[in-house]
């Protein structure tokens, strides 16, 4: 049995204005360092063996700040990167919204591929793997890791049993805590979208 703590980084200057995808130079915001110290020090009171991070800038300074409270080396799995919008990524949302592809990641995103980029079907795939890979890592043992809100999303929606043209029912606000317990035995959703300072918290996706 292993439990997951999947953590989505803290806020930056992006969040809720831009799709920041991969684009490099977008770093956390001081209101997100802020929201990061508090979900550190929350993480502080569980035991956790292991920390992994996607290689993201916003997402390795969240997990460094992490690693500091957590006294953990932080170890990066490419495998919960954020999705690979390919040229949707920083654009404005505004700019999307207006696009037909919008429609169907809203409607069918089991169906979406972005273009020059990934469909949410292989996200989510990769994601699964790269947790039961690290379930076969720290049996018995609490992981953290450290991702963004779509591939924490379609990795909830997996474990749920919720249908992928669902996931986005599924809230996951910035430098909040979802948390899974897996075994042979089934998966079990213990809690979703947590925020100390704020919990649950609300914020626009970017």
């Amino acid at each position: 049995m292993t439990t997951f703590f999947l953590v989505r980084h803290g806020l930056t200057a992006h969040t809720g204005q831009r799709l920041t995808g991969r684009s490099p130079g977008v770093p956390l915001s001081e209101e997100g360092l802020r929201q990061v110290k508090a979900t550190a020090a929350a993480l502080a009171q569980q035991r956790i063996r292991a920390l992994y991070s996607s290689p993201i800038e916003r997402t390795m300074q969240t997990a460094e700040v992490v690693s500091e409270r957590l006294r953990l080396p932080v170890e990066v799995d490419d495998r919960i990167i954020e999705v690979g919008f390919g040229s949707w990524s920083n654009r404005s949302f505004k700019q999307l919204r207006r696009t037909r592809m919008w429609q169907v990641v809203q409607r069918f995103p089991s169906a979406a591929r972005f273009p020059q980029g990934e469909t949410l079907r292989a996200v989510q795939a990769r994601a699964v793997d790269a947790l039961e890979d690290l379930r076969r890592r720290h049996p018995r043992s609490a992981v953290c890791c450290v991702s963004h809100a779509d591939v924490i999303r379609l990795a909830v929606a997996h474990y749920a049993g919720v249908h992928i043209d669902l996931f986005q029912r599924i809230e996951v606000s910035p430098a909040s805590v979802t948390v899974l317990r897996v075994s042979d035995a089934g998966p079990r959703v213990l809690a979703v979208n947590v925020r100390p300072d704020l919990s649950p918290g609300v914020v626009e996706d970017g």
